[in-house]
């Protein structure tokens, strides 16, 4: 280890804290968040830093920082997320907490989060419905339903209990933050770090903050439809059980049973006649459910692969009793029974001398034998693609011996046999 390595580490394990600010052209403000950090570090006695996270910035707001004694790390991928990223990598401090450099966070308020990374909750949101939002601070739009509506839909769908999903004063440890492998760049950043926080079981609360107007005079980056519809894909893409799976089986079910009941004749519900037009589109919506059920289980499965969600112990008891051999059986059962019936439905097309059909009898049995085909031979196609899947997750479960491991067998192997080596060398 070089000395300048041993300095940088034992510099890093000295600095409990970190102040991070993501900060793009913030010049109207950004001494005044510094000043409000540093006094707060100072007045709970904690060995800490402030650390911007520079964007690009072109209105001096790099020299305001080192002026006022916070640390500048320039990072050239734009975006909010990006720029919290690199931050979070280079912060030194074991515990970090995160907020805008507008001025609307409360940097001389942080004694609370920091009493709860030191309980062990290894995530601190702040709440800013439950501190207080002041007058002019929130848009009526994002106040009363981007911020709601969209922290309700998170609830939903990852069972956590965060009322103010997209507060930006946040604090966490860097060791989560380092095991949760953030990856988006854009304002989705705040979603994505309380979901995967959530997937992975990580210790979760929240504590009371207030928001201020913003102190700059230029708008502010955000934009409300745009990084609102940002944050909605992501919630829906992180969650392929609401996506993909719910509405899948809502679809087949109801499919299924209009089928079903169309079956055995027409169905009649006041004046309303429903007949095998009907049962045409509900056999549509089963192999549209079917489609959207695999998707889900393809969807979950490729992103534990890529390290976007943790494992998952249900997925492994999906590969027991769903794997391509049990998936084609299953598949080739479908495409019989469905060969079966599209033979019964046109058995006496012959006596006809292959002329018309009465279209009542033949497509009451045609299209349930036409559902059951193409569910068969996706069935089929669907295995094939999750053993595929699987392939790649066991490829990424196995333990490969490490190349410190190689070479330190291959410096064995020379220490044993000197001459081989020599002769080799020469």
């Amino acid at each position: 280890m070089t000395p300048n390595n041993s300095l940088s580490r034992q510099s890093s394990q000295s600095v409990e804290l970190t102040v991070l600010m993501p900060c793009l052209n913030e010049a109207e403000t950004l001494e005044t968040c510094i000043q409000k950090a540093r006094r707060c570090l100072d007045d709970m006695g904690v060995q800490g830093e402030v650390l911007i996270a520079d964007n690009g910035s072109t209105d001096g707001s790099r020299e305001i920082a080192l002026r006022c004694g916070a640390r500048v790390a320039p990072i050239p991928v734009r975006g909010y997320g990006a720029a919290l990223q690199g931050g979070i990598h280079a912060a030194r401090g074991k515990y970090i907490i995160m907020g805008d450099a507008d001025d609307s966070y409360d940097f001389t308020a942080l004694r609370p989060f920091l009493e709860k990374l030191r309980e062990g909750y290894e995530l601190v949101m702040g709440n800013r419905f439950r501190g207080g939002i002041a007058p002019g601070a929130m848009p009526p739009l994002h106040k009363y339903l981007g911020n709601p509506v969209l922290s309700a839909i998170g609830r939903l769908f990852f069972t956590n209990k965060i009322k103010d999903f997209h507060c930006g004063l946040r604090g966490f440890s860097k060791q989560a933050a380092e095991r949760m492998q953030l990856q988006t760049t854009g304002m989705e950043f705040a979603s994505e770090m309380v979901v995967k926080a959530t997937l992975m079981g990580l210790k979760i609360t929240e504590v009371p903050t207030t928001l201020s107007p913003d102190g700059r005079s230029r708008p502010p980056h955000l934009r409300s439809w745009r990084d609102g519809w940002r944050h909605l894909r992501f919630l829906l893409m992180y969650s392929p059980r609401w996506l993909f799976l719910i509405p899948g089986i809502l679809m087949m079910v109801l499919g299924a049973l209009l089928v079903t009941r169309l079956y055995f004749g027409p169905l009649q519900i006041g004046s309303v006649v429903f007949d095998i037009h009907t049962m045409l589109y509900a056999s549509a919506l089963i192999i549209l459910g079917f489609q959207a059920v695999m998707f889900a289980v393809h969807a979950k499965i490729f992103a534990i692969n890529e390290g976007l969600f943790p494992p998952d112990p249900k997925m492994a008891k999906v590969n027991r009793w769903f794997n391509l051999e049990s998936g084609l059986i299953a598949g080739g059962m479908m495409f019989v029974a469905g060969l079966i019936g599209t033979i019964s439905a046109t058995s006496g097309w012959g006596s006809t001398g292959f002329g018309k059909l009465d279209p009542q009898k033949v497509m009451r049995v045609a299209i349930p034998s036409v559902t059951l085909i193409t569910l068969g031979v996706q069935m089929g196609l669907s295995s094939f693609f999750l053993s595929i899947l699987w392939l790649k997750r066991s490829k990424n479960q196995l333990e490969l011996p490490s190349r410190s491991s190689d070479d330190d067998q291959s410096k064995s192997s020379a220490a044993q046999h000197p001459a081989k080596t020599r002769r080799a060398s020469t």
